[in-house]
């Protein structure tokens, strides 16, 4: 059985950012540059960047001339991140289901699948009040998702991975709900080695737009990669959803 509140320990280990964010940072970087360009954000914008983990996006975001606040459930991400903190770059440890600001950024922006880990439906819902709460009338939300259904067709039962003197055994596997992935971290500082599951919803475009919607959210545009080609149900690896709030009345 998985932890319901897995993601608390495993984005908090030091094997969980070496086997994720140890890499070329090229591509997250050019990604955002297509997207502000696409959504003509001008300097000075205010930005959320939702489940920010350690700001590596936030970082660059911020040095693009905007004014970022990163929220992440990690203390230990948050603390790292609090090093990198300037005029224009804030980080706060904060759980993206509870309230926080409100009608106060321009653009939230949830990068790399840090979404869909909750245990029901309600707290996804509850997550996506709080980003819609925050934006100001007008503001625009962005969603990097998997895309459920290519992701079921090429999905790769086991692997291993080495980095340095990491060793990470990888085994996916899926239910109706739901992908699931164990993590066995086998490292010279760990007396045995460590186990972790990931637990993630099979997500779809309908249910991004029902959530949104119900949030008095749009969906105005879907994506299939960091390009920001088409999306294809079946063909492209992501999702990435763009939804606006609607102005207010009176």
């Amino acid at each position: 059985m998985v932890d319901k509140e897995w993601y608390k320990a495993w984005f908090n280990s030091a094997f969980y950012h070496k086997l994720y964010f140890e890499r070329d940072e090229k591509e997250a970087q050019r990604f955002i540059l297509t997207l502000l360009k696409h959504l003509k954000v001008v300097p000075g914008s205010s930005i959320l960047d939702l489940a920010c983990g350690r700001g590596r996006h936030s970082k660059f975001l911020a040095e693009q001339g905007l004014h970022i606040t990163g929220i992440d459930l990690s203390i230990d991400s948050i603390e790292y991140a609090k090093g990198h903190e300037k005029e224009n770059l804030h980080f706060y440890q904060h759980d993206m289901r509870l309230p926080m600001w409100i009608n106060y950024f321009d653009y939230a922006f949830n990068f790399f699948t840090s979404f869909g880990y909750f245990a029901t439906r309600r707290e996804h819902d509850d997550a996506v009040r709080t980003i819609a709460k925050s934006l100001k009338p007008g503001g625009i939300v962005m969603f990097d998702y998997l895309n459920v259904h290519y992701v079921e067709e090429n999905l790769v039962h086991d692997e291993i991975k080495t980095i340095d003197s990491t060793q990470y055994e990888i085994h996916r596997w899926m239910d109706e709900d739901h992908f699931y992935k164990k993590i066995i971290v086998t490292d010279p500082s760990l007396s045995s080695p460590a186990e972790f599951t990931e637990k993630v919803a099979k997500l779809g475009l309908g249910d991004f737009t029902d959530m949104l919607s119900f949030q008095g959210l749009q969906v105005m545009e879907v994506f299939g990669d960091y390009d920001l080609k088409d999306y294809h149900v079946r063909k492209t690896p992501r999702m990435i959803v763009l939804g606006r709030k609607g102005e207010a009345v009176g």
